[in-house]
């Protein structure tokens, strides 16, 4: 744990790629084989399950410092993490463990089936023996939230560093439905058996904003043009007539979409498909809120099924016939899909070719891209007809140009402390549009968070305000004076009977902050409707 807790604060004191890797490539030279595939786990989101619910870990710490429990929930709000909070307050120790990181983690395991009684000595024990640093790792394996700034790349790279192997082939192995209680170092990244590929996915290729104008990329016919679909990015496979369904969080969803079974011995194995899934009921694609319906549902009902049906919307072929085709270009990979939709069109399957737009210049392009929420996309896709299918997100190749977000004008009503850097700020915010109540009288109507899209001296501003301004507390919320606009930007709308205003915004931020309106000025609710296509 010593040294599982040096790495971290390694990584917490720099915002330096190098110097991550750096770190984390001196740390896998030396750490030992089970603390490596734990750490492999821990920065690629496989944490095992929280053994102890926050309630009790608030109250436990709490214990030990010896502080007001108000005191201690204040401290929280304003740190903004439950583990550095009992960090800071607990009474600092100067000693550390000789428990590896991987010995911890068995006994997290085994925390879940112990009593409450076990569960609060365990931990009073450990907290007041770990030094600061591990005393923050340790209550972060508790409470299963493990973001310290390192993506799943970034580790990936100091790991083909420090094994000398190839990254991309490395990336590959790492993906899949392993268990770090299960498997093995030399299992998981040096040994090589081809069964172990069965299900894996490939690691996804992804695009960057359009940066500039488009016409910079140069002459249109080097380029693909297709809608970029809001939906979830997946890799389906089929192998050996059996099918596989990841998303692009790598998860494996196959039980969530029952109708893509209708694939097998239709499609070939030995078959990759980049795709997005899509709700598609009545011959139209849905809605991102209506594929919400089936997002984190541990069962798929019948109903459900027949209300909100998925299909998979195909636009890359990453292996055909049981052979790797991502260095291939784009065109030749696009053929093969183009011929594989063609011969299996004729089966009632939910397997749909994204269709490649023909333009003939960029003006062309950008009025194909103006269509985008008629088609219910979020605007376009562009591939250089040559380029292969790469790892992670690279410049140069593929790019995506999404609409200009819709935007509306809404008042601040509620307010929350940011986290991080924004910890002592009020930078969290909720947002309301007018509507008429049942007396026909006008009263604000919350519709949306957000939380960026200020500068840091707007924020600063806005948080005076606030704090001048509260008409009240509870718990970390604050309600606000209705007295500032802001423009706030989103991109999609829809219907929704889960929130107060009737409506669902997809990624709302804020645009800017209208100083020079009043909230009278603000939109209503029905403003916001007359938005939905």
């Amino acid at each position: 744990m010593k040294n599982f807790a040096t790495l971290i604060k390694q990584l917490d004191s720099s915002n330096k790629t190098s110097v991550k890797v750096e770190a984390l490539t001196a740390y896998f030279c030396t750490a030992s084989p089970e603390d490596k595939v734990w750490t492999i786990a821990i920065l690629s989101h496989r944490r095992p399950p929280r053994p102890v619910n926050t309630t009790l870990l608030r109250i436990w710490a709490n214990e030990l410092a010896n502080i007001p429990m108000w005191l201690f929930e204040e401290s929280y709000h304003i740190v903004g993490d439950l583990a550095e909070t009992i960090a800071l307050i607990i009474p600092a120790s100067n000693q550390h463990s000789d428990k590896s990181l991987s010995e911890f983690l068995q006994e997290i395991i085994q925390l879940k089936k112990k009593t409450d009684d076990e569960k609060r000595s365990y931990l009073q024990k450990n907290w007041l023996t770990l030094n600061y640093y591990e005393r923050f790792v340790f209550t972060k394996l508790i409470t299963g939230s493990f973001r310290i700034g390192v993506s799943q790349k970034l580790m990936t790279r100091a790991l083909a560093k420090a094994e000398n192997l190839d990254e991309d082939i490395l990336a590959y192995k790492l993906m899949g439905n392993w268990d770090p209680n299960k498997i093995s170092f030399q299992e998981l990244v040096l040994d090589e058996k081809s069964s172990d590929y069965l299900s894996k996915p490939y690691p996804f290729y992804l695009a960057y904003p359009i940066d500039g104008e488009v016409s910079n990329l140069g002459n249109v016919e080097d380029w693909a043009v297709e809608h970029k679909w809001d939906g979830i990015r997946s890799q389906t496979i089929i192998r050996d007539n059996q099918l596989f369904v990841w998303s692009r969080g790598e998860e494996l969803v196959t039980d969530k979409y029952p109708e893509f079974q209708s694939f097998i011995h239709v499609i070939p194995s030995g078959t990759v498909i980049d795709a997005e899934i899509l709700v598609f009921a009545n011959n139209n694609i849905g809605t991102f809120n209506d594929l919400q319906a089936r997002i984190g549902r541990k069962t798929v009902s019948a109903n459900l099924l027949k209300n909100n049906p998925v299909i998979l919307k195909a636009y890359d072929l990453l292996e055909w016939q049981g052979e790797d085709i991502r260095n291939q270009p784009y065109e030749h990979r696009r053929l093969l899909l183009e011929a594989l939709y063609k011969n299996i069109q004729h089966h009632n399957i939910p397997f749909h070719l994204s269709e490649r737009k023909t333009c003939n210049s960029w003006q062309e392009v950008e009025n194909e891209r103006m269509l985008a929420r008629e088609m219910r996309s979020e605007g376009l896709m562009l591939k250089r007809k040559d380029s292969t299918y790469q790892v992670g997100r690279k410049k140069g190749s593929w790019w995506k140009w999404k609409l200009e977000p819709l935007v509306i004008d809404a008042v601040l009503t509620y307010a929350m402390r940011g986290s991080g850097r924004r910890t002592n700020l009020f930078t969290d915010y909720t947002f309301a549009l007018w509507q008429n109540n049942e007396n026909g009288e006008r009263e604000l109507v919350t519709f949306a968070k957000a939380y960026s899209g200020l500068t840091d001296a707007e924020f600063r501003k806005v948080d005076n305000f606030i704090k001048k301004n509260t008409i009240d507390k509870f718990g970390p919320v604050r309600s606000v004076k209705p007295q500032l606009v802001f423009e706030i930007g989103f991109e999609g709308i829809s219907l929704s009977k889960r929130h107060k205003s009737g409506i669902a915004t997809r990624f709302p931020r804020i645009m800017r902050w209208r100083q020079d309106k009043k909230i009278e000025e603000a939109n209503t609710i029905d403003d916001l409707k007359d938005m939905i296509v």
